[in-house]
């Protein structure tokens, strides 16, 4: 049976009272954020050294930093992810599920496919390194490979804390989301007005508890009609535009080349800002979307793209690597047009559909992976250990992207991140245990 086939059962069988706004908009926020990445950065031949430069559009055409608030669409997914982790939980508490039983599921399917990079890129690193290539290009191509995983990392600890999080709404309501926006609000004015430059980074908890907290709005039917959310979107736009032109904060959503302030590195509060625009216009037009994909056809699509989401959002980097190394190989082939022309414009759909028939045949390859169900018998790890797993693997996830791997095998920041990860990932139980002695 075809893959499709399979996604077509499935659709067909789809309960009637499932909200399938929620796996389109999670389809299409990872669309975007791979569409942004392979057209932001390219690369362009030297003939005198015969190398491929890695370029970065938004620092070689700046007006394509406005392209970012479109673009930028993680607020999107961090509100998708509080309304399918509260139908999660509710589920758990009907159950009677206790947080290690909920947990686990949870982690099985965030960070198995993760390990699957991980060890993929620290093989590679290491090959490249006993191959003489320079550490800082194997730093390079690894920290580049390893970008998607910034959002697991920071995701993860949100699943972490979901369970409270919720509880909270459950108490509380919209005063607790508020309540996280001036939080992430109150850590930027410390941030700039203080110059507590440390204090910025706990803002990693409280801009996305906010937009995972406005998914628990959305999910108990809090949020009003068209009307309402076209006035939310307004409002999103205009804090964000005040806080950019009246503000400190950069334009670019993604990243901020020549700026000594980013909006994603540590998060600000314009990225709540985004996400109150966004949301509040894709909410508008729900109604509408939802007969779209009550059509048979569109949702199996949209049920076939859900079905391997994570392995196209961790592994689309690495295939854009792939075709900059194999220009490299053909002496610049591709990539003798100097960005940010019109010629170079002109192939731009030509380059995003190369790549997208590179990565769907290893999105079928690896995709099962993700859909392999934590074993019912496996052993159950303790609460402490699911949650002391995740931590350690946030953090080797988050040394990863910042660091990279360098290629040698002594080196303790590959080796320590390595271990960090797969230590995590161990004691979070997503490896077998050791066997016992005796």
């Amino acid at each position: 049976m075809s893959i499709w086939s399979q996604a077509s059962q499935l659709a067909a069988q789809t309960p009637e009272n499932r909200n399938r706004y929620v796996d389109f908009l999670r389809a299409l926020s990872i669309m975007f954020v791979i569409s942004g990445h392979w057209l932001i950065t390219t690369g362009h031949y030297l003939p005198a050294s015969g190398d491929i430069q890695p370029i970065l559009a938004l620092e070689v055409m700046p007006w394509t930093q406005w392209l970012t608030w479109g673009f930028q669409v993680m607020p999107i997914f961090f509100i998708v992810g509080g309304y399918s982790n509260a139908i999660s939980l509710e589920s758990a508490q009907r159950k009677q599920l206790s947080y290690a039983q909920w947990l686990a599921t949870r982690l099985h399917r965030l960070l198995t496919p993760l390990l699957l990079l991980v060890l993929f890129w620290v093989l590679l690193s290491f090959g490249l390194g006993m191959s003489s290539a320079k550490p800082e290009t194997i730093r390079f191509l690894s920290r580049a490979a390893l970008v998607p995983t910034w959002f697991l990392a920071i995701y993860t600890m949100i699943v972490l804390l979901a369970p409270a999080a919720h509880r909270l709404w459950r108490r509380w309501g919209m005063p607790s989301l508020f309540g996280f926006i001036a939080l992430a609000a109150l850590t930027d004015i410390a941030f700039f007005v203080l110059d507590w430059r440390w204090a910025g980074w706990t803002n990693y908890f409280w801009v996305w508890l906010a937009m995972h907290h406005l998914g628990f709005a959305w999910r108990d039917g809090r949020l009003g009609g068209t009307l309402a959310m076209l006035g939310l979107a307004a409002l999103g736009l205009a804090a964000l535009v005040a806080l950019i032109f009246i503000g400190p904060y950069p334009l670019a959503m993604a990243g901020s080349p020549g700026e000594a302030v980013s909006n994603t590195l540590p998060p600000k509060v314009t990225l709540v800002a985004l996400g109150l625009f966004q949301f509040g216009l894709l909410m508008a037009i729900e109604k509408p979307l939802q007969r779209w994909l009550s059509r048979l056809r569109v949702w199996t699509a949209c049920v076939l793209v859900n079905s391997m989401i994570m392995t196209i959002y961790l592994w689309h980097m690495t295939v854009l690597l792939v075709v900059l190394a194999a220009g490299w190989f053909l002496d610049g082939f591709g990539f003798h047009t100097a960005p940010g022309g019109a010629d170079w414009w002109a192939t731009r759909p030509v380059w995003l559909a190369l790549l997208t028939v590179l990565l769907v045949p290893l999105a079928l390859l690896l995709s099962p992976l993700e859909r392999v169900s934590r074993p019912a018998d496996a052993p159950l790890p303790a609460a402490w250990r699911l949650v002391g797993g995740a931590i350690l693997a946030g953090a080797g996830i988050t040394l990863a992207t910042l660091l990279g791997f360098d290629g040698a095998v002594a080196s303790l920041k590959t080796t320590g991140t390595i271990a960090l990860i797969l230590g995590g990932g161990w004691l979070a139980g997503l490896a077998p245990p050791l066997p016992k002695r005796g």
